[in-house]
């Protein structure tokens, strides 16, 4: 333990006054990664800071709180960062308003390797009027890029969207999980938005684990929900491409 959170304790000092962080190394990029009261309350990648008194001063301006490094980690994060799955993590929104923590702990809910549109955040956050613009606004505000799945965001057509992450980075993150982009691509070409399994009768996303499956003879291309719910075709209870 840091000597600085030593000596803190040791004065009896309350430890909802300040937060610890570390640095976790991650497969594609390392993270400064704070925490507090067992959640996580703050995170970036370390190539977007000066260093990290840098982190430590955003930190302090954004919660109120010190920053103080420590050597181990919050329990649970290298494995989140390992496997893309954060599903054991608390985070502490802070002052966040209701909206964003909403939007954001549907963010939380797109799996590693897929894509979900901006607006299925909506239906998804339970605010289906927000507009796309406030719906990136509660993306962006969020308190722990990277660990929360920002880069799992897109257009219709499965385009990288402004999630507050460079473009470079979002592309390395999406590559690592496998998201094919040229596959997307000649989707988006063709105006495909959704996949149907002549089979199952179920229509998803593209990048759903379940259409990943279809075979090339029993795929069903779809330009619109409308147009899938009218050929008779059902949305995957999975990936719940209606929420769009």
């Amino acid at each position: 333990m840091d000597l600085a959170i030593r000596i803190l304790r040791r004065a009896g000092v309350a430890e909802d006054k300040y937060d610890c962080y570390s640095v976790v190394e991650g497969p594609v990029v390392a993270l400064f990664v704070a925490y507090g009261q067992g959640a996580v309350t703050g995170a970036g990648p370390v190539d977007l800071y000066a260093g990290p008194e840098a982190f430590e001063e955003e930190h302090l301006r954004r919660t109120g709180r010190a920053a103080l490094p420590a050597g181990r980690p919050l329990p649970g994060v290298v494995g989140a960062l390992r496997t893309g799955r954060d599903r054991t993590l608390r985070y502490d929104y802070g002052t966040l308003p209701e909206f964003r923590r909403r939007v954001l702990e549907a963010v939380r809910g797109v799996p590693r390797g897929q894509l979900r549109p901006v607006e299925w955040l909506g239906a998804e956050a339970g605010v289906p009027g927000a507009t796309t613009a406030e719906l990136l606004e509660a993306v962006r505000s969020g308190p722990a890029p990277v660990l929360i799945p920002v880069h799992r965001l897109s257009d219709e057509d499965g385009r990288l969207v402004d999630c507050g992450l460079p473009t470079g980075l979002v592309e390395r993150l999406r590559a690592h999980e496998s998201i094919d982009e040229e596959r997307l691509g000649r989707f988006a070409a063709a105006g495909t938005h959704y996949l149907g399994s002549g089979t199952t009768r179920i229509f998803c996303y593209p990048t759903c684990a379940h259409a990943r499956r279809i075979t090339d003879r029993h795929r069903v291309p779809f330009g619109s929900v409308a147009a899938a719910r009218g050929a008779g075709y059902r949305p995957c209870l999975s990936c719940r491409p209606v929420a769009a």
